[in-house]
């Protein structure tokens, strides 16, 4: 039975980046994953949305980082493990060495001398309205990701949320859309302040203090959407041709928990070497958590590579932390 030097769950950016860092490691790698393909939310949930914030790139889009990334992982041949839900991790002693048995729904026989716990934002699901939606709106007129702008084009458009990615799809349609209404059960945006101003210069129409009360239509399409406000009461009709729900995720890392990992909320605790209260076990990107936390996928793959190094000498004690520059190697890519 094979036994890997690292095995990190999650093919996010921060698993990926993680992936082809080990393997410049020269660490022998598997990536487990529940999603058929690699990337995270990048490509999950926002594939057509702008990343401004990953270093070397001005802009890029989502799904156009993925792939790269993907090509990066890929370079030293790691093992993947796609549509696989990781269940537990247990120590185990094989062949008289102490490893990591990874249990998922197809495979109980994962071992691995390391684990690097790269899950992102953890196993979410976008939360939906409390209205009766029937399912054969979903993806058709009723989304809770954009996966395909050019569904929206010419569309009179109706987004429900306060956060980045709401205020941002709003930014996007401003410009691609017949029409774009953001309603917000508040006046108080969690997006970024240079959004929300740009979303206010743009062309939205933004009602703060407004609710979702029903969506119309006829079996397959959308075509009305009644929406209110919540101080008075007052209720208005809007025409709409779909609509985007983006009012957070339900978050469950009760998992987490049960494999005797501490957590701060929804967050696994580590220390400024990555590590974990579990011996051999490091956490990066938006799961872990330390004092110095910030949520970027910049800083998600400096963790990974700080996890991967301290990775090595947990596995060799005399190995070197420090690996030295990649531009000194001879890559193929």
């Amino acid at each position: 039975m094979d036994v890997y030097d690292i095995t990190i769950i999650g093919g996010g950016p921060t698993g990926l980046f993680g992936t082809f860092y080990a393997g410049l490691r020269g660490l022998k790698t598997k990536v487990i994953d529940v999603l058929p393909e690699l990337g995270g939310q990048l490509t999950a949930l926002y594939p057509e949305k702008y990343v401004y914030d990953v270093a070397g790139h001005p802009k890029i889009l989502a799904k156009d980082l993925a792939k790269n990334l993907a090509t990066q992982a890929a370079l030293f041949k790691p093992t993947l493990c796609l549509m696989e839900k990781v269940n537990t991790i247990e120590r185990i002693d094989h062949e008289g060495e102490q490893v990591w048995k990874v249990v998922s729904d197809k495979n109980d026989n994962h071992l691995s001398k390391t684990v690097l716990l790269a899950l992102g934002a953890g196993a979410c699901v976008p939360k939906k309205l409390d209205l009766e939606v029937p399912a054969a709106w979903e993806e058709n007129c009723v989304f809770y990701a954009v996966r395909n702008k050019e569904r929206f084009r010419d569309k009179d458009v109706l987004i429900i949320g306060g956060g980045d990615s709401a205020v941002d799809w709003a930014n996007e349609f401003s410009v691609l859309a017949n029409k774009v209404t953001l309603i917000h059960r508040r006046d108080q945006f969690r997006a970024v302040q240079s959004s929300v101003e740009e979303m206010k210069r743009n062309k939205v129409n933004i009602k703060t203090f407004y609710e979702i009360k029903d969506l119309k239509g006829d079996a397959n399409q959308i075509n009305e959407a009644v929406i209110f406000d919540n101080r008075t009461g007052k209720e208005e009709t809007i025409k709409v041709d779909a609509v985007i729900i983006n009012i957070g995720f339900v978050i469950n890392l009760d998992f987490l928990r049960q494999w005797g990992l501490v957590m701060d909320k929804n967050a696994i605790v580590v220390n400024e070497k990555m590590e974990t209260n579990l011996p051999g076990v490091y956490s990066a990107g938006d799961i872990a958590s330390h004092l110095a936390k910030l949520k970027l996928i910049a800083t998600g793959a400096a963790e990974a590579a700080t996890a991967v190094n301290f990775a090595v000498t947990f596995i060799n004690p005399q190995a070197k932390l420090y690996p030295g520059h990649s531009s000194n190697l001879n890559l193929s890519i």
